[in-house]
This record gives C-alpha cells, structure tokens and sequence, in this order.
C-alpha cells in the first residue's frame, strides 16, 4: 500500500540580518501536492545522515563493494567534527593508548596528522586532537572516495538533502522506497549557509521551490539482490532519529523511569522533554588589537544565563583554549585549576562548546526541541507527506541567539549568573569568525547544525531479560558504587535487591534466591558483556542536563534536580547488535545516538569514536545481510543460544579491523579497574 504524498507547509518563523538581527513574521499553512520525482535512484544501503556513523556506515558498505546512498541535511560530512563544529575528539587515555579503535576511525586520526603534521593543531588541553571542522569534511570525503576505489562500491552523495517521507510495504515489515529533497540556492540569492538553519528548516522539507531553493525531488529505491530477502537496507544515522520517528517504530525520549536498570534516573517515571541540550558551536579568533564588540539586539534576554560555571573553570585563557582548534605559534605555559596549558596568542582560533554557555537546555513541553510522537501527532508530522524534520524550529531559533549572545559574553560581559559579581572581566582582543571560508563555514558564524547530544533512542526487539524491548542501561556501563545509602534508601526493596542481583555477576542466581544477601555479593567491575557485540565504546556518563523553567534563559533558573547523579566514570562498553535492530521493520537498521540506550547509558554512547563504531557496525551488517540473504534480527533471535551467522559476522568485523570487544574481555574477568 503506498503513501499518499501530501505536504503542510508553514513560512519561516525568522530570518537573520547575517548575524545579529532577528524578525519573526507570522506563520502561515499551506498544502500542496508534490510533482513527480525528478530521478530515481537505486541503492542497496541507503544511510540517512552524513554524521560521524553515518560515513563509517558509507565506508564499510564501500569496502564491501556494495552501492551506497548516503543524504545529509548540510553540505558537510561528518556531523560532530564538522557541520556540528564539535572538532576535538572525545577519547578516553587507555583506549587512545592502546590506539584500540575501529579501522576508519584510526584512518581519519592518521589524515588529520597528516594534514596538520600533527594530531593538535590546536594545542588544546580537552584532547588529543583539535582541528578545524571544514578540514574535516574534506578528509572524510576524500575517506570515502578512496574506499570507493579500493572496494569497487558506488556512492551516490546527496548533500542538502532531506527524506521526506517512506514507502513501507503492507504487512508493515519493509521499507520499500523513500522520497528526498535535495536543495540548492537559487541563482541571484544569498548561497546556501548564508543564514542559520532555523531560516532554511522548514524550507528545506517542502517539496515545492521557494524564494530561497530550488529543489530536485529523488526517488530512492532498492537495487535488486535475491529473492524472498529484504533488497537493501537503510540505516537511521541521523542526528535525531528522524528515519525511527517517521517510520513510527517504538522509541525513547529523554529521562526513563527509575528502575533496578537505571537507578540513578532523576525521575521516578518518564520524562520524554528533558533530553540533554544541544549546542551551536562558533569559532572565535585571538587579535592583537581590542576588536568592536556589538551587543545582539537579544543579550539582554540571554545574559542571566551565562556562567564560568566553577571558580575553578572561571579563567577565560583556560575557556578559550579548552578546545582551541588552530594555533600557528605557541604560548607561555599557565595553570588555573590544576590544568596546564598554554596561553592565547594573536591568529589563534578557539571553538566554543560551554554548558553554561551556548548549551541550550529546553527541558519542558513548550520548549523541548526534539517533538515526541504525540506532538508530532499533533503537528501532522506523521500524517502522509507531513514529515517535517521533527523539530521545534523555535527552539532552534533561540539556540541561535543564545549562542550569539555568549560569544558577547565571553568578550565584553561582565556577570556571572553561578560565581556572582567581580569575577567576569571582558577581553575584548577576539572576534567572531564569520563568512563561507571561516571554519564553520557560515556567513553567520554559528555551525551549521547543532551539536546534539540527545535525540530519539529506538527500543529494541523482546530479548531474554527484557521482554519489554532490548535496551543498553545504565547498570550495564556504571562505575558508580551502588553500596551507596542513596540507592538503599531511595529504591523500594525489591528493587534494590533486583539491582544488586544484576550487579552480582556470577552470584546473580543466588541473590535472586535469596541464598545471598544483596549487601553481601560481590559486585562485578566491568560492563556488561554482549554475545551480539558488534562494536566498542569508552567515555564517561557525560551530562549538560535539561532546565527546569521555560525558557532555559530565565533568570535564577536550574538544572534538573538529580540529572548529574548518573554522571560518572563508566567501564569500556560494547555495542550489541540487538540494540541497532528497530521493532516492526526488518530491513531498517540504527546506527550513531540513536541506538537502544537509556538516557543515561546514552550520555556515554555519544562520542565520535563509538559514533564511528556503530556506523562501521552498520555497514558491516548491512553488507553482510545483503550478501547471505539474512535479516539481522534473525542473527540474534535465538540468542543466548548459538547463532552460527552472527558468529561469522563477528569474525568478519574482527577480521576487518573494527574489534567487537576490548582485550581480556571476559565473564570471568570480572575486574577493569585499569581501565581508566
């Protein structure tokens, strides 16, 4: 049964003068049928999202020879490290010193060295490597060029481009074909990056052409493999989870309720608007000379927000070269806060990611930025045609003069909304990289997309032990000491006592019993261990929690009371395989954020070397499944028992340099405290 292809269509609730001056005009609603496809393209893994999983999902279905689809709402590979501006990578030091990563992850570390003749461009103290965004996607298209050739696949690259809307088959089980649009400037108007994404969001899924872009209409369809077998695959590697969502397969917004599962969850019950916030980065430059430094017509509405955070963080020399990204000549050794680093000098360019900076945290119904399924319900987004991306194009908006407004901050404001008066002292010396050659690439300064910690999380198919949906949860990561008296006196008895007995590694049963008591059983000091692992992560439970008021700017405001207890240190992690398999649709797979993950399992599997991971995963089964004609819940659903399938997939990742557990792993290792 197809879709009708219908579209509602809402004029842009802003527009920006370049980079300080917003207006919002009334919204307006129209309907119109879209015309025939302008192409149709064949794929056999279509992946939607150029984001860090995204091209590892393109790099292994390449290498496998397989043809590629690959759509990206920017014109940027690489989402984090690139359109998202977040270019300084996120590694633990063990893993980084064991240099234990999948094989494109690896390969782009060695691009980037060699591009710079360093790892450290930027001579940041928050990583290993800090570089420029627009270099990154040059380095990763130029990736997956030459995994083109080596592997005898095609890419076919859709930059600018949005799915629409999905074709899936009438027992619900297939995605049969999917409806972008791709758009371009027209001729004679400002080019595309010129304003911000709140400007261009709405425009970019309406099928008809505007004032702004032209727009091709592709028609994305499956190339022909065997019969009485799934003829491609698509992967959800998109930022938020758009692919799920407009498939409408069961997902997870935000806070879980607290469980034996995820006992240090802030709520006792479900919370889908308090996901973490989400970031538009800039890039800022060191000058010799104090610069002017123009107030934004909306600072004032932002201002009571902004913070140093710490006495110990309250030092701009130590904010600015935090994630420093290009520094031609060197500095002088400083320390503030026990931290070392080198102080600013002219020509260096610092890249801005600051919770209580240009973090914007919505946590509420009238402001969240990613709509559940019932807002989208309400919206018409899940009507036929009615796909509009998902978010809540306002919040977007704000984020944007929120970011603006800190970058004033930084070099000319003067309070502190947390450490109070006398401590912020204006350093006007910097300017606000701006202009299509800058490092994010806009005229406007800020990313093109924001950096997104949180989107939508898919529920996996029923698995022994959870009959409710496969998921990875916070127990299964945590370092955290649950001996604590907050878990004893919190959990409801038999609760706790479920709790311990799934930390009892192998005293489980008797826990369970009752033969052990729950404060008596050794606890076990390592992660999880997946049978379906698939691929590896390791980073701490990070969070940038949600604000309680509306909107996050509001003076006097706070974080979410109890969302920074689940932050901690977590223990190496694996990707199950069960964790990227949708219920209801069997040739849809989910790579990147939006795995089965709790909410706060999530704030750890977010970084880029798992991003790449679970794409290389994505590419890797996708590939597999196409060349043995099997779906990947038919390599899991007999788990625990022996998979022999999903045994050959695992050597074939291991085989190809993408490992799938970390050294030692072991049930009967029980002990990672080296893992730090």
């Amino acid at each position: 049964m197809k879709r009708r292809y219908q579209v509602s269509v809402q004029t842009s609730l802003i527009s920006l003068s370049l980079i300080s001056t917003f207006l919002v005009p009334e919204a307006a609603i129209v309907a119109a049928l879209p015309r025939t496809p302008d192409k149709t393209i064949n794929c056999e893994i279509l992946v939607v999202g150029g984001g860090l999983s995204g091209v590892a999902t393109a790099y292994e279905g390449l290498l496998a020879g397989r043809r590629v689809c690959l759509t990206e709402i920017t014109d940027w590979l690489g989402g984090q490290i690139s359109s998202q501006g977040t270019s300084a990578l996120d590694e633990r030091p063990t893993q980084r010193a064991l240099q234990f990563y999948s094989r494109g992850y690896l390969e782009l570390r060695d691009r980037i060295q060699r591009k710079y003749g360093k790892l450290n461009p930027g001579d940041c103290w928050v990583s290993d490597s800090c570089f420029l965004p627009r270099d990154a996607h040059s380095i990763l298209a130029q990736m997956l060029k030459d995994a083109e050739k080596r592997g005898k696949g095609k890419l076919e690259w859709f930059p600018n481009t949005v799915i629409k809307d999905l074709e899936i088959s009438a027992d619900g089980k297939i995605i049969n074909s999917a409806i972008a649009i791709q758009h371009q400037a027209i001729k004679g108007v400002p080019p595309i990056n010129t304003f911000p994404l709140s400007r261009t969001i709405e425009d970019a899924y309406r099928y008809q052409n505007s004032s702004q872009f032209n727009k091709s209409i592709i028609r994305l369809v499956p190339k022909q493999v065997k019969e009485n077998a799934p003829k491609w695959y698509v992967v959800d590697t998109s930022e938020t989870g758009e692919v799920i969502a407009l498939a409408d397969v069961p997902y997870r917004l935000g806070i879980d309720g607290r469980s034996y599962l995820e006992p240090s969850a802030s709520s006792p019950t479900n919370d889908p608007y308090c996901t973490q916030g989400f970031t538009y980065t800039f890039a800022m430059e060191a000058t010799k000379e104090p610069q002017p430094q123009k107030m934004p017509p909306f600072y004032l509405q932002y201002s009571p927000y902004f913070s140093y955070e710490l006495s110990r963080l309250a030092n701009f020399d130590l904010v600015f070269t935090y994630r420093r990204i290009w520094s031609p000549q060197k500095g002088q050794p400083a320390k503030f806060g026990g931290v070392n680093f080198t102080t600013p000098t002219p020509g260096d360019i610092s890249m801005q990611n600051w919770t209580w900076g240009n973090d914007y945290r919505p946590g509420t119904a009238k402001d969240n930025l990613v709509y559940t399924r019932q807002q989208l319900q309400a919206t018409g987004q899940l009507k036929p045609g009615g796909w509009m991306g998902g978010l809540r194009t306002d919040s977007l908006r704000k984020a944007e003069e929120n970011a603006l407004s800190y970058y004033y901050w930084l070099v000319a404001g003067t309070t502190d909304s947390q450490l109070g008066e006398g401590v912020k002292q204006p350093r006007t010396n910097n300017r606000l990289l701006t202009g299509l050659d800058s490092p994010m690439g806009t005229v406007h300064g800020l990313s093109k997309y924001p950096y997104m910690r949180e989107g939508r999380r898919v529920i996996g198919r029923p698995s022994w032990g959870q009959a409710g949906g496969f998921g990875i949860w916070e127990i299964d990561i945590s370092r955290r000491n649950y001996n604590d008296e907050y878990y004893r006196k919190t959990l409801p008895a038999d609760m706790y006592r479920r709790l311990r007995a799934a930390l009892a590694g192998l005293e489980a049963v008797s826990v369970i019993e009752g033969k052990v008591s729950p404060d008596q059983a050794m606890r076990r000091t390592r992660s999880t261990i997946f049978p379906d692992a698939v691929g590896i992560g390791h980073y701490a439970i990070d969070f940038h929690p949600c604000m309680v008021q509306s909107p996050p700017e509001t003076p006097g405001n706070m974080e979410h009371p109890g969302e920074r207890r689940g932050a901690g240190q977590a223990f190496p992690f694996q990707i199950a395989l069960r964790a990227m398999i949708p219920q209801k649709i069997d040739n849809l797979l989910v790579g990147g954020k939006s795995i089965a993950t709790s909410h706060i399992a999530s704030a750890a599997y977010r970084v880029h070397s798992f991003e790449w991971s679970a794409g290389a995963a994505a590419g890797t089964v996708a590939a597999f499944s196409l060349k043995n004609a099997v779906a990947p819940y038919q390599l899991v659903d007999d788990l625990p028992k022996q998979e022999p399938q999903l045994q050959a997939l695992k050597r074939l990742l291991e085989q190809n340099g993408n490992p799938t557990a970390f050294p030692d792993t072991s049930i009967f290792n029980q002990n990672w405290e080296d893992w730090k």
